[in-house]
Formats: structure tokens, sequence, C-alpha cells
């Protein structure tokens, strides 16, 4: 079972999904910025690059966002077209599949509806499309994109077909929606309140832009916490405990609106201890932001993440198997496939995955796996991924959507002395370094007869018990006199060279 824990302070909220007290998801929601994705801008084009599809918009953030062809709904782009090129074309007339140019649909300078569909990332602004959506209890609204798609994870075709029909027939002409797992054995009554409260909201959308400024917010959805309590609210959920009595509140209304039948579930939690001690979620989150995961069985997963791609080294670790090879294989393979989808939700980690499972001599064993993971996927990942099968290499290549910033980019900045490489130069590297410097300026500089080198207490403690020889050659060369002084306070890259 499943349970959702909220922690509210003053200055963040954070938010948990717990199974079986096993960190699933983690959210956080600092009370100085909201998060863009969903929300909706009165946008400004700036730039218009015909060559690669794309348009920067100014949405009032540090970054333009950008908005791509494949992103742009096709009635928009066919009325723009007509609207630039030919005022009395009719849209019975238009060719609907003829090849769309970006520069032909948007103009510089023009006003544009946007919505954010990826926070920005790394030195990227956010992505943003006319595609739009507005998210429900059981329904996605998508008010200009006549389409009903239904989730994958509702299985049984007769209930497809039922929440089908029943959305086709409360939707207005030219709206579509996607029937989210909430809405399994739902009443026709549910489902048509939700699309009502969608409805309302779209148009209060339409009249805000009317009148908003440039670059303005006309729409964000709910808060983080309801947001989540929205998404992951249905039968499996335990619990939904808070430690904040006026958010206990917020939540129980919200809920006894959308869900009553949960609302019991909505209980406050009075600390001591933290909330989040209490149930080792601090523990969890730490250990996800560390490279390697230890498995039950005694095997690792090691993570890395660049910003092309990220990378899931699976080994085996002292895991030997009670029959053979193979069978140590294929169960540590399984179990790592587990751990993997859980890992890539926590860790939200998106975009090009390469995961190098154990090589498996056996081709059912492959194919198994393939199963394994792609169903575990399904089940218990909200995100769109998409899996191939095991390369000539031994590896699975999978895509997964990305959904704003991952949890290292929440919780980490880059090292100020490795810079986000990792690594620093070794201490001999950083004394040659030096030393060289120490040359050049001497052959370039009138330095005086008397000079001290100020250096760090790693370099200091390397130059007195191995270098050594080096300084007093240099006090030779030179015909100078060489003072070394030891600096506590400064990193290992740090020095002075100056005059006494």
């Amino acid at each position: 079972m499943k349970k959702i824990i909220i922690s509210k302070n003053y200055w963040q909220t954070r938010i948990a999904i717990i199974k079986d007290g096993k960190l699933q998801n983690i959210y956080f929601d600092s009370h100085e910025g909201r998060s863009l994705e969903r929300s909706y801008f009165k946008g400004i084009i700036t730039k218009v690059l015909p060559g690669i599809q794309t348009a920067f918009v100014d949405i009032g953030q540090e970054k333009a966002g950008f908005l791509h062809i494949s992103e742009i709904d096709r009635e928009l782009a066919l009325d723009k077209i007509s609207e630039y090129t030919d005022k009395e074309t009719t849209p019975k007339r238009r060719e609907r599949h003829q090849s769309l140019d970006i520069g032909k649909i948007l103009k510089e300078e023009e006003s544009i509806l946007v919505q954010v569909s990826k926070e920005p990332i790394y030195e990227k602004g956010a992505k943003l499309t006319t595609c739009f959506t507005l998210p429900g209890r059981f329904l996605v609204l998508m008010p200009n994109i006549p389409r009903v798609g239904v989730s994958k994870k509702i299985a049984d075709r007769d209930e497809r077909m039922r929440l089908k029909e029943i959305v086709t027939r409360n939707l207005p002409e030219g709206m579509g929606a996607i029937i989210r797992t909430t809405s399994e054995n739902r009443k026709e009554k549910e489902i048509a309140q939700d699309l009502q409260f969608l409805f309302a909201t779209w148009k209060e959308i339409q009249k805000k832009i009317k009148t908003a400024e440039p670059t303005e917010k006309v729409h964000e959805d709910i808060t983080l916490s309801l947001q989540v309590v929205r998404d992951h609210l249905d039968d499996d959920v335990e619990e939904i405990i808070i430690n904040d009595k006026e958010e206990q509140k917020n939540i129980y209304k919200f809920v006894k609106h959308i869900a009553s039948e949960y609302s019991h579930k909505v209980k406050l939690y009075k600390e001591p201890p933290l909330i989040f001690e209490k149930y080792d979620i601090e523990k969890q989150i730490e250990q996800a932001l560390k490279k390697k995961v230890m498995l039950k069985s005694g095997g690792s997963l090691i993570i890395e993440t660049t910003e092309a791609m990220s990378v899931i080294d699976v080994n085996t670790g002292k895991f030997v198997g009670k029959k053979n090879l193979e069978d140590t294989i294929l169960k540590t393979n399984l179990e790592a496939a587990e751990e993997v989808a859980r890992q890539l939700r926590l860790r939200n980690i998106g975009g090009l995955i390469v995961i190098d499972f154990i090589d498996m001599a056996v081709p059912s064993h492959r194919q198994q796996l393939i199963r394994t993971f792609e169903k575990i996927l399904r089940e218990t990942d909200k995100f769109q991924s998409v899996v191939l099968k095991v390369s000539e290499f031994g590896l699975v290549q999978m895509t997964r959507k990305r959904s704003g910033k991952t949890l290292t980019q929440q919780l980490t900045e880059k090292c100020p002395h490795c810079h986000g490489s990792g690594t620093v130069k070794s201490i001999q590297a950083e004394t040659f370094l030096l030393l060289r410097d120490l040359k050049t300026q001497l052959l370039e500089k009138s330095l005086g007869e008397s000079i001290e080198l100020v250096v760090s207490k790693e370099v200091f403690g390397y130059i007195t018990h191995t270098e050594y020889d080096a300084i007093l050659q240099l006090e030779k060369e030179f015909k100078i006199s060489l003072t070394l002084d030891e600096e506590k306070n400064f990193a290992l890259n740090q020095y002075k060279i100056k005059k006494t």
C-alpha cells in the first residue's frame, strides 16, 4: 500500500510517495518560485528560425522559451498560414497534409498563447506548446486537439470502449481528451462533472488572454501538494499524512470535492519527530543523490547522468546464485529492472537512457527481461517511455519523457573546485602547475631577490617532502631567495607569489 507524506514548512513544502516504506517519488515546492510546467502565458515571439523550425518566445522568464513546429497544433498553423497568405482561402480548400513552414506561421513581435510543457533545463529555456492540455481528476482536456485517447493501464477492452463513448458524448466539437487510469469504472456523472470543471477553466483562460499584458502568466495549475494528491490518489493509497494543520484542512476540502470516498484518508501528523524522519524519507533522499544503488541480492546499479543522456550500469556484486551463472544473471537483471524503474521516477530522469544489464546468453532470458521491464514501467510510471530490444552490445536503450528538473538539479549545484567534472587535479599536478607559473613569472617579470610562495596545506606538504630540490634549483638559477609558506584556508589549487 502507498502513503502520501506531506511536509510543509515556512520555507518549503515536500511531498513523498512511499510504498511499503520505500520512497517512490519526491516533489519539492520552494515558496520563492512556483513551477512553470503546465502554466499558460501570453508570449511574445522574439525570433523565428525557419532553418530549425523553431521560434523563441518571451514569457517573462530569464531565458526565452522555445516553440518547435511539432508543438504547434495544425489548426492554428493552417489558420496563420491563410491569414498571412490568402485571406480568402477557406478551411475546406486547405490542404491538411501540406508540410508546414514555421516562418509562414509565426511572425516576430506578435503575441501568442503558449503553455509550458517542460521546465527550463541546463542552458535551455522552457519548452513551449500550443497543443494545450488541462489535467483533471479523471481526464486531461485537450481544448484544441479533437482526439480521444485512453490510458494504456486500462486493460479491459469493454471498459475502454465505454469510457471513450462517455467522453465523446460529452465533448464539444473540436475538443479532445485523454482518459486517465483513475476514470476506470467511474460513472458518467462523475466524468461529466470533471469535464465541466475543465471547460470552465479553459473559458477563463480565453477570457484572460484578451486583457493580459505581454509575457503575463494567465493561468497556472493548482499547488504542488494538490497536484500530487490529484495525480496519485487511488485505491492503493492507504493514507495522506500532513504535518501542517492548515494544509491538512485544504487537502481535506480538495479531496472531499474531487473524491469524497477518500476523504477519511487525509490525516494530521503531530511532530516530533519530523514527519520525514518518522518515515525514513530523509535517508532515502540522500541515497538517491549517490551514483551507486545497492540491490537486495548484493548487486548494484551505477547511475551517471549527462546533459545528453543517462547511463545505468548493472553489476552482480557478491550475488552468486543457487544454481548456475545464468540463474544469477537473470535474477540480478530482473531485480535491477525494478530498481531502475524506481530510480528513474525518484530521480526524475528523462530523455535518452542507456542501461547496461549483465549480458545474458539465453535468448528467452533477454526476452523475459524486456517484457518485465516494460510491464513495470507501464504499471508504475505515469510518464511515457519507449524501450528497445537488447542491442548487439547487450545494451537496452530507452527514452522517458522529461518533466522538470532532475532530483540532482533540484538539490545540488556545481562544485566550486571541480566545476561539475567530478574530479580535481592531483596534488602533484597542482604543484607542477604552480612551479611552471613561478618560473614563467621569474623569466618575464622582475620579482626581486626575495619571494614568498604561499600555498595550500596539501601542496606545502608535497613540496617539502618530494619537490624541495625544485625550489633550491629555482633559487640557484635565478639568484633569488624563496620562502615557502602554508595557508590552511587555501583550496588545493590556490596560491600566491609575492615580493617580500
